[in-house]
């Protein structure tokens, strides 16, 4: 048994236990071929849920290096877990870390496989939907991929502050349907084009949970 089936078999139900997770739309992630999934960011939940309830495919994700690193007990654990689900462990301080995330993303896809990522780049600080960075436009354009929205919704409910133990409650995972930007083949490089891209899924993004759109980036709210 791979450490992703073992992770899964022994969470998968504990977590349907507590979080009692109704997932929606999962017939709109292609059953092969790239594929990245875009969506909002509440709080540190969403990066295990997300994984375990794509059950017909492994998700492959950025992640913080820090959270391979730790030392103790502790630290192997959340290693063995984070890589076990598709964490890829990348340093993204700093000027070459976007460019790190990129490229890690666009290996992923060209071999094939499903691109998690949170184009807010960060989570929410008041559970309000911010802007978007282009990167998820730049994956898109440059590999072909479809991007398939999607939408956590009452993570934030069940580890409010995003920290400290998950308490019970009811979490939704939202899909929408894949959208493809072929029409822009070529422009990964005009910044008008990116951000119509990137806006385009942020919207998707906003209808699927429901959450009120900031147009400002959630790094600049949250040093306010």
């Amino acid at each position: 048994m791979s450490r992703f089936a073992l992770i899964k078999a022994v969470l998968a139900p504990t977590m349907r236990l507590m979080f009692r997770p109704r997932v929606e739309g999962l017939e709109h992630i292609p059953g092969d071929g790239p594929v990245i999934l875009a969506g909002n960011h509440l709080t540190f939940m969403d990066s295990m849920f997300l994984p375990l309830v794509c059950n017909h495919r492994r998700v492959f994700f950025i992640g913080k290096d820090e959270y391979v690193t730790g030392k103790g007990f502790k630290g192997r654990l959340m290693a063995w877990f984070f890589v076990g689900v598709g964490m890829i462990p990348v340093d993204r301080d700093g000027a070459s870390g976007g460019v790190a995330a990129l490229m890690t993303g666009r290996r992923v896809l060209e071999e094939g496989k499903v691109f998690g990522i949170y184009p807010e780049g960060t989570r929410s600080p008041d559970g309000r939907l911010y802007r978007g960075r282009t990167g998820i436009a730049r994956l898109t354009l440059m590999t072909g991929a479809p991007v398939v929205p999607f939408a956590m919704i009452g993570t934030d409910k069940v580890q409010p502050g995003g920290a400290g133990f998950p308490r019970p409650g009811r979490v939704t995972v939202r899909f929408g349907e894949a959208m493809e930007f072929s029409r822009y083949e070529g422009m990964d490089r005009d910044r008008y084009v990116l951000r119509a891209v990137t806006d385009s899924v942020m919207a998707e993004v906003m209808r699927l949970s429901g959450q009120e759109y900031v147009d400002m980036y959630a790094t600049k709210a949250k040093a306010a």
